[in-house]
């Protein structure tokens, strides 16, 4: 297994309401049923700095997209993948063995619960930090943004510890702001208003 880490940024919108039961409530995590029924998310990535293998990755995005027809924990999960078009032939290669969780890391508790794989597509991805807020964009495809839910503290942000295997020391709770939408392999999703996280993420395996 080749050596890899990397340091970033990521968020994610999901089609439950504030805040997702999947991680929060009086169930066991993703065994809870969504608030919708089924699952509809998508997971964006930004690499501030990274390598595999010796490969760079510094700078590179990536975004995930899942369905899942019901509580998490019962897998039957479609996911699709996007990478930056940036990406030469190995870093390509590298995002798709640490986003996939082939190598280790936090995506590899989430490889279980897919059952579809419905395609890996190299595309434009543009990740934008603007103080609190995190938004995507990849064109013709998703249109995401995620700001924090309101809160009393001076901060104006509520971080938490709930144990996500994407940031399960620190993350914070944020919700979709309008217009957050993805269309793609025959789906088509408006989370604006839904449940949504941002963190700072450091990864190894």
């Amino acid at each position: 297994m080749a050596k890899w880490q990397l340091t970033g940024d990521y968020f994610e919108n999901c089609n439950c309401d504030v805040a997702c039961p999947c991680l929060v409530s009086s169930s066991p995590p993703l065994t809870a049923k969504p608030t919708r029924g089924a699952c509809d998310v998508a997971l964006v990535f930004h690499i501030d700095q990274g390598s595999y293998d010796g490969t760079p990755l510094d700078g590179l995005n990536v975004a995930l997209i899942a369905h899942a027809p019901g509580p998490m924990a019962d897998g039957n999960w479609s996911v699709g993948a996007y990478l930056d078009e940036r990406a030469d032939d190995k870093q390509t290669a590298a995002l798709g063995a640490i986003f996939t969780g082939a190598e280790g890391g936090p995506m590899a508790a989430f490889a279980p619960l897919i059952a579809t794989q419905l395609g890996v597509k190299k595309v434009p991805i543009r990740y934008a930090i603007q103080g609190t807020n995190r938004s995507v964009e990849i064109p013709g495809i998703m249109q995401m943004a995620v700001e924090p839910i309101p809160t009393m503290h001076p901060s104006g942000e509520i971080w938490t510890t709930l144990g996500h295997p994407v940031a399960p020391d620190r993350i914070a709770l944020a919700m979709g702001r309008g217009g957050s939408t993805f269309g793609d392999y025959g789906m088509r999703w408006d989370n604006s208003g839904r449940n949504g996280h941002y963190a700072p993420i450091s990864w190894s395996n």
